[in-house]
């Protein structure tokens, strides 16, 4: 898929098929109101199979026999119990993939084999796509539209993406001063113990598992445990495209038992993580203490969305309003501190406002719905928290505010105006559909103002003076700057952050770099006919 704003993706009509039979089912939804949460809600096109983790080619119950619930957040109905892991199916599940890396045939196989079963693999999640979509939406809470039509096209693409890179990693020949010839070689790290948020549950699978698997390591992953249901499902059809037993194994489980147990495993060579900052202190303190593993952490941020006098403003609400509540705000990345010129300010605000209040907000699996629950009870108190700490500030409540009906765990779409900079609603990381606009007079003042934040992900310009695009895009300490657009992620583009936003990079060719070793090899030269 050719780079593009997600949104784009999701203003596409569907295509005939069962998405569009499954989506008409949908009547009549309603701008925030409370009517499309009181409807009949749709029930899910999907069988849930796999429940059990994936060990060494084969779904196995937890050594402990326990298992966790997983909810429907429309509702908060239990909608499948699944296997509960601890340091033990870690424990399994690492042994599996040290064996299948030190004696296996993963690693050993030609590079274009490995990429024969990374295209089959991603040819197989096409052929499901809907189902992957459908279980996505329904644990998860995002609209089944952006799920079918963003998100799995993406899914496919990264695997098509880094299929292509396995039989084209090869290391260099060095020149030395003296007869000796030298070359390098690029090797698979090994066990890469990886764990995955909620919020992105296949495409976080694709950003960790693709790479690792191109460059010939085995894997041990650990799914949140909030959306464990579509890792089983993609593991099966990995099994079906011809990956070996052993070099994928699923543990799903709690971050204290499961997921401090892989990160500081004594046989796990290499640790990635996506997930809130203070978990990523925690991973990187279990793997220094362990065996010194190296860690790839991909955290939290708050990132600016600066709107310059310039700019056309229909245009900038509509690209503010999709960086913010995108995925029901819950994006790393959300564009969450709108930063907008005073000149042009009044009249953004009118506008957001007024965009906010369409926002379709409703059943996930309705055609038109924008804007699905939260993902759990937790995140849903979390954000009405911090509402409640933007109101009892000196912000003024535009709109929303509240819950969004009276089941699952629905918010209506928030805007704050007059916000500050020390509020904590422009300082943390709120995970969820509350924009916070402020008012800004000079470049070197926006500059300043998006810089003083612990975090350092990404950010977005709209002008459409080059000179000030320039000038932001150097200017900001971001790992991404978007500039008259907004979460735009192609399979090539290298993803992570600044400061506490993160260590390393997802994506592109940088990601492969996170789980190779490089070794010098120097042989002596006898004779040499040159050097």
């Amino acid at each position: 898929m050719a780079a593009r704003r997600l949104s784009s993706l999701l203003c596409r009509s569907l295509s005939a098929g069962s998405a569009s039979k499954l989506l008409s089912q949908g009547r009549s939804v309603s701008r925030f109101s409370t009517a499309a949460a009181s409807e009949e809600l749709i029930t899910p096109p999907v069988h849930i199979e796999y429940t059990k983790h994936l060990i060494n080619g084969q779904f196995v119950d937890s050594a402990s026999g326990k298992t966790f619930p997983t909810y429907d957040p429309r509702i908060g109905e239990v909608i499948a119990h699944v296997a509960e892991g601890d340091a033990e199916d870690i424990n399994r599940a690492v042994a599996a993939a040290r064996k299948a890396f030190d004696e296996g045939p993963w690693p050993k196989m030609s590079a274009y084999e490995r990429s024969r079963i990374l295209l089959r693999f991603a040819d197989l999640v096409e052929k499901h796509s809907e189902e992957l979509a459908a279980l996505e939406t329904w644990n998860n809470g995002k609209p089944f539209e952006q799920a079918a039509h963003a998100e799995l096209p993406m899914l496919v693409r990264l695997f098509h993406y880094y299929a292509g890179w396995a039989d084209k990693i090869h290391g260099l020949t060095v020149p030395a001063d003296g007869p000796y010839h030298v070359q390098t070689l690029h090797e698979p790290i090994g066990v890469a113990g990886q764990i995955i948020p909620w919020n992105f549950p296949l495409l976080m699978f694709a950003w960790k598992v693709g790479p690792a698997l191109a460059c010939g390591n085995t894997i041990v992953l650990k799914s949140a445990e909030q959306t464990p249901l579509t890792a089983l499902y993609v593991a099966k059809l990995f099994q079906e495209a011809g990956l070996p037993p052993g070099v994928l194994n699923i543990v799903s489980g709690y971050g204290p038992t499961a997921g401090a147990a892989l990160a500081s495993h004594m046989d796990v060579d290499k640790v990635a993580f996506t997930g809130s900052t203070d978990t990523g202190k925690i991973i990187l303190e279990l793997a220094a203490k362990s065996n010194l593993k190296p860690a790839t952490l991909e955290l939290g941020g708050k990132s600016p969305f600066i709107i310059c006098e310039d700019a056309d403003i229909d245009r900038a609400v509509e690209l503010a309003h999709f960086a913010l509540f995108f995925n029901q705000g819950q994006c790393c990345c959300a564009g969450s501190r709108t930063f907008v010129h005073e000149r042009v300010y009044d009249e953004f605000l009118e506008k957001a406002k007024a965009r906010a209040l369409k926002r379709i907000v409703g059943d996930p699996f309705k055609k038109g719905v924008e804007q699905g629950p939260q993902i759990d009870s937790e995140q849903f108190q979390k954000v009405l928290r911090y509402i409640k700490s933007g109101v009892e500030s000196t912000a003024t409540l535009e709109c929303g505010g509240e819950r969004f009906g009276s089941k699952g765990y629905f918010i209506q779409p928030t805007v704050f105006s007059n916000v500050q900079d020390d509020m904590l609603i422009a300082q943390d990381e709120i995970f969820g559909p509350v924009q916070s606009i402020l008012k800004f007079k000079e470049l070197d003042e926006v500059v300043r103002r998006a810089n003083t934040t612990r975090y350092g992900l990404a950010a977005g310009v709209f002008t459409r003076n080059i000179d000030t695009a320039n000038t932001l895009t150097r200017a900001l300490r971001a790992g991404t700057v978007w500039v008259n657009c907004f979460d735009v992620f192609d399979a090539a583009i290298p993803f992570g952050g600044y400061k506490m936003s993160g260590i390393g990079r997802e994506k592109g060719i940088y990601s492969l770099h996170n789980y190779l070793q490089v070794k010098a090899v120097v042989t002596p030269l006898k004779n040499p006919a040159w050097l």
